[in-house]
């Protein structure tokens, strides 16, 4: 068996926005820790109280929205993708399709560092299938099996 070998892959949030199409307050990849091409991705995102949703969501206890979470993988598999076969964001965009078994365990709240974890369980053609997981400490928050597909942009 071929031993794994990380392309120790750092982005920051600059490089990251030069591959996402989207902007603040709809960026939810703070960094990219480490890539495998064609394999995984790991990242985080830092939950600040400054959050827009924390307004309405909860404000008496405010919690991450579900669907942001899942938001975050499904934009980590948007940066693997990019990183195992590059596409120009400038003609193309990556269309999260569908999500499959999502579950959520443990709440995300300002003040947690939300490590992510994408990896590719299928691939073919500009067709993606993976698995994302979010954790905080070491607890696992949120999962769930997410499809995309890289598209031309419209004019």
């Amino acid at each position: 068996m071929a031993e794994r070998r990380s392309d120790n892959v750092s982005l920051e949030i600059h490089q990251i926005l030069q591959i996402l199409p989207h902007r603040y307050p709809f960026v939810m990849v703070d960094r990219v820790t480490e890539v495998v091409r064609d394999e995984y991705v790991r990242g985080f995102k830092c939950i600040s109280y400054n959050e827009p949703y924390f307004m309405g969501h909860f404000p008496q206890r405010p919690i991450m929205p579900g669907v942001l979470i899942l938001e975050a993988l499904s934009q980590l598999g948007g940066i693997l993708a990019y990183v195992s076969e590059p596409f120009d964001p400038t003609t193309n965009l990556m269309y999260f399709l569908g999500i499959d078994n999502a579950k959520f365990r443990r709440t995300v709240v300002p003040g947690d560092r939300m490590d992510l974890y994408v990896e590719v369980t299928h691939h073919k053609s500009n067709v993606w299938k993976f698995h994302g997981e979010a954790s905080v400490d070491g607890t696992l928050c949120t999962e769930g099996d997410l499809l995309a597909s890289i598209v031309d942009r419209q004019p």
